[in-house]
């Protein structure tokens, strides 16, 4: 595999943590990567520090060549077609390609996407796929075209989604086994084997996630709740408001033979800490009331003296 991957240039584009393992595979497999594109630095932490993203500071510690911009017009399609690349690869890059870029390199684009196309499209698929209470997801290599991730799919891999599963955890795992998967994908394009067929199916969409996504409604049932909880943690991250403040919940899971509590009540059981919902209690494990650092909600629960009302 790696006198095959040797022979195609690549361009390499991702920004997050999830793009960093296929990254890797693909230069520890031999590929010939020319550059790597990723979005401009950040501020992070409380000091807002401008820090590279997982991506540049992977390729840094690669010796890889970089081109940091948070959207790619002329100046950059220039430099990039400078790199003669091709292939591109896309692994949550953060941003459109457009056309003159997409034609490129001389095998085009690639994309892995963190799901079972034509399924959530778009920039959050697991974290819509959890929302909405799927059982399974899975990852997909397909060529990019102008309609927002709408190519033909080279491969694709299914995966069971645990009844406790969050959105941080299965990226996690997608993002280890979807970087072999794309490395087999790029492997067969230099070889001159791939096979692509168009996406069947009705496409459904998977939108940025905003904060007021990640806000818990105990007046819905606890599987919806607890769904949605899934599908927003660690990002946007799970919260509800407590006397007119955000608090976060940080760990949450399903209560076992509890009785039903008001919805938003919160009561000491035992050493589990419930709170009520429409239907059956859910378990609050770890907090976040606003100004303190995180905690075990039964610590907090004993601060405010056993008595809380979420959502109020």
């Amino acid at each position: 595999m790696t006198d095959s991957l040797a022979r195609l240039r690549i361009v390499f584009a991702g920004t997050p943590d999830v793009a960093v393992p296929s990254l890797r595979a693909l230069h520890a497999a031999g590929a010939s990567i020319v550059g790597v594109v990723t979005r401009l630095d950040a501020p992070q932490g409380r000091k807002r520090v401008l820090t590279p993203s997982p991506v540049a500071q992977a390729a840094d510690e690669l010796g890889l060549p970089t081109i940091k911009a948070n959207r790619l017009g002329d100046d950059e399609t220039a430099r990039i077609a400078a790199l003669k690349p091709d292939l591109g690869v896309v692994v949550a890059y953060g941003g459109l390609l457009r056309e003159p870029l997409l034609a490129t390199p001389a095998h085009g684009w690639i994309n892995l996407h963190f799901s079972l196309l034509p399924r959530w499209r778009g920039a959050a698929p697991v974290q819509h796929a959890l929302i909405a209470g799927d059982r399974t997801t899975g990852s997909s290599v397909f060529r990019l075209v102008r309609e927002l991730d709408a190519g033909d799919v080279l491969s694709e891999r299914e995966v069971e989604l645990g009844s406790d599963d969050t959105a941080g955890e299965v990226l996690g795992r997608l993002a280890i086994s979807g970087a072999q998967q794309l490395v087999d994908d790029v492997a067969s394009i230099a070889e001159g084997r791939a096979e692509a067929r168009p996406q069947e199916g009705e496409p459904t969409y998977a939108h940025k996630l905003t904060i007021d996504d990640a806000r818990l409604d105990w007046q819905r049932p606890a599987a919806e709740i607890l769904a949605r909880y899934r599908g927003v943690t660690p990002e946007p991250g799970a919260h509800t408001t407590l006397e007119g403040a955000r608090f976060k919940i940080h760990r949450a899971r399903a209560a076992q033979g509890q009785a039903a509590i008001a919805p938003g009540r919160v009561v000491a059981e035992g050493r589990d800490v419930l709170v009520g919902t429409a239907t059956d209690p859910i378990v609050l494990e770890r907090v976040q009331p606003v100004g303190k650092p995180p905690m075990n909600a039964a610590d907090w629960l004993r601060g405010v003296r056993g008595e809380a009302v979420l959502g109020s």
